[in-house]
This record gives C-alpha cells, sequence and structure tokens, in this order.
C-alpha cells in the first residue's frame, strides 16, 4: 500500500498516488494504472482505428507486431492514417459524420467542393480529398461508405483518437468541415457559410454518444478504446488567446469528455496515452517533442513509451518492447 501523510488513516494503492510523493516508490518506467479497465487483445483480434495523426502512429506499431489490423481501400493514400480512406479526423464533430455517411443517409446541404480555377472537386468532410469530375467523386464516395462500413462492422476493437475542439461548421446545415485547407480554399473558394467556433463539453460528448448508439446498432461487440493525442495544435483559429492556451483547452476539454464516455459504457476503455507523454515523460526527465519543424508533434521515443504500455495494458503476456 502508499503512503500518505496528509490523508491518515486512509490506504491508497501505488497507482492512486503521485510517483515518488513523501515515502512512496519513485518513478520506475511503468505507467502506474490500476488492473481493471483493460482486457486482452490477442494478435488475431481484428482491431480498427481512427482519429487524429496519432492514430497513425498506433497502426503503424500495430501493424509491425503483426496484429490482425483492419485495413480497407489501402490503394488510397489517405488510407495511411487509419483502417479506412478517412484520413486525420481531428473534431469529434466530423468523426460522428464518419460514422452516420457509413451507416445512415447524411446528406449536407453543400456536399462538394469545385476548385474556381483547377475545377477539381473536394470533400470538404475528409481532409484534401480530390476528385477530377463530379461523377467520379459521387462513385469513389459510394465505394468508400462500402468500405467504411466493412471494416467498422468487422471489428472487434476500434481504437478512437481523440484530437482538438477547434471546428469550421456550415452556418446553413451545421455540417462540420474538416478542415479550411486544399485547392478549393487556396483558389478563392466562398468560404462565406462557415463559421469558425470553439466546440464545448457537452455537444463534444454527444457526438460520442451518436457514435457508440451507431456501433451498438451494426458492431455491439465491438469494444471501443478512448486516446487522447498528446500533438498539440500547430496553430489556432482563435482570435481571444494563443495556441499554448488553446491546445490546452482542447484537450482538458476532450480528456473530461473522455472520462465521462468511458464511465458510461461497460465496452469503452480509456487508454491513457495523453498523460504518458505530456506528464510522465516530463517526471522521467524527458521532453516528448519533437525538435525541428514539427516541435508540436511528439517524439519517437514518446511514441515508442506509449505503445509498450498499450501492448503491456492489453495483451495476454507484457513484451519486450514496442519496436
Amino acid at each position: 500500500m502508499a503512503r500518505s501523510d496528509r490523508v491518515s488513516g486512509h490506504q491508497f494503492r501505488p497507482w492512486q498516488v503521485w510517483p515518488g510523493s513523501f515515502e512512496n516508490p519513485p518513478l520506475d518506467g511503468n505507467f502506474p494504472v490500476p488492473e481493471t479497465g483493460r482486457f486482452v487483445i490477442a494478435p488475431k483480434t481484428p482491431i480498427a482505428s481512427i482519429g487524429s495523426c496519432f492514430a497513425r502512429e498506433i497502426k503503424r506499431r500495430l501493424v509491425r507486431r503483426n496484429y490482425n489490423y483492419l485495413t480497407e481501400e489501402t490503394y488510397h493514400p489517405a488510407t495511411l492514417h487509419a483502417s479506412a480512406a478517412w484520413e486525420r479526423v481531428y473534431s469529434t464533430h466530423c468523426l460522428r459524420q464518419i460514422f452516420e455517411y457509413t451507416f445512415e443517409q447524411w446528406q449536407p446541404d453543400l456536399r462538394w467542393w469545385t476548385a474556381p480555377t483547377s475545377k477539381q472537386i473536394q470533400d470538404p468532410y475528409r481532409r484534401v480529398i480530390l476528385y477530377d469530375h463530379l461523377k467520379e467523386a459521387e462513385q469513389g464516395f459510394e465505394q468508400h461508405r462500402q468500405h467504411s462500413a466493412k471494416v467498422l462492422q468487422k471489428a472487434k476493437v476500434l481504437i478512437i483518437t481523440l484530437g482538438l475542439t477547434e471546428i469550421w461548421q456550415d452556418s446553413i446545415d451545421g455540417s462540420v468541415i474538416c478542415v479550411p485547407a486544399g485547392p478549393y480554399v487556396d483558389q478563392g473558394g466562398d468560404m462565406r457559410r462557415y463559421r469558425f467556433r470553439v466546440s464545448r463539453y457537452a455537444e463534444n460528448l454527444d457526438n460520442l454518444e451518436r457514435i457508440h448508439d451507431i456501433m451498438a446498432a451494426h458492431n455491439p461487440d465491438c469494444k471501443i478504446i478512448i486516446t487522447l493525442s498528446p500533438v498539440n495544435l500547430w496553430a489556432t483559429f482563435r482570435q481571444d488567446t494563443d495556441v499554448i492556451s488553446a491546445s490546452c483547452n482542447s484537450k482538458s476539454t476532450l480528456r473530461a469528455v473522455a472520462d465521462e464516455f468511458t464511465e458510461r459504457h461497460q465496452n469503452v476503455y480509456y487508454f491513457p496515452a495523453f498523460e504518458m507523454a505530456t506528464v510522465y515523460q516530463p517526471l522521467s526527465g524527458r521532453t516528448y517533442f519533437s525538435e525541428g519543424r514539427d516541435n508540436f508533434h511528439i517524439n519517437k521515443p514518446t511514441v515508442k513509451f506509449i505503445m509498450q504500455h498499450f501492448f503491456r495494458f492489453f495483451s495476454a503476456a507484457e513484451p519486450d518492447g514496442a519496436r
């Protein structure tokens, strides 16, 4: 049991007290967590992942270890980041739209952008997905829907990585675009119908609940692992605060959302990748930031540390380290 000079008579478990506080053991390289709240993922277990850029790191290491990582649309560059050509998905609003367009009749008021100069067709709801003409776009998206449904229905474990709370929303129908980028934006496309805002706790929780309802209807046996990306905002569209504060707000909001979402559902589990990077690594005297131009990302040693613990948490036997 752990010691506390401040709460006399109460017995804490080691993972309930701050490492190294009072006479408690210091950091030992193993992130302290309770034994409950996890399950075994066998190498043959069908796993899918979706979310922000950190989801790509999870995918890479599951594939390297020869886990049964599900991938559809392998011919599409957008599949680099996830199990299908969803590309990187930063907000819970865009995540929700993916599940809705996969299994329901999701039809926004403005479905496609046409770049003013090049005339390329751009999907506003996936990160810079381009087509040469409208017919190709509609056919390609229908194929994508089928692949998306296949992978989400087959998965026994779905890893969702939450990213940020800043969104660009259609003022007419409320749909949320992925990011204001690509040839449509670069070539001066009309963006007046979209307004930037910061999404808040209740709506982000509602989005995850909607995703859970859809998965319960189409794949009720699937377990969901929620993670929070430790990658910071590169820039903020907010005019009222700085990028560091905006990043902290995004992460704090989504961390609180993930906590309640996990508490509500027996098949939802939280994996503390964010805490491993942003708290445990600095406590160990290590930085988690990458060097160079991408210094808002996390570095490779931190990714390795996180994935070592992922396999320790969810494997029947602890491996000798994530590659």
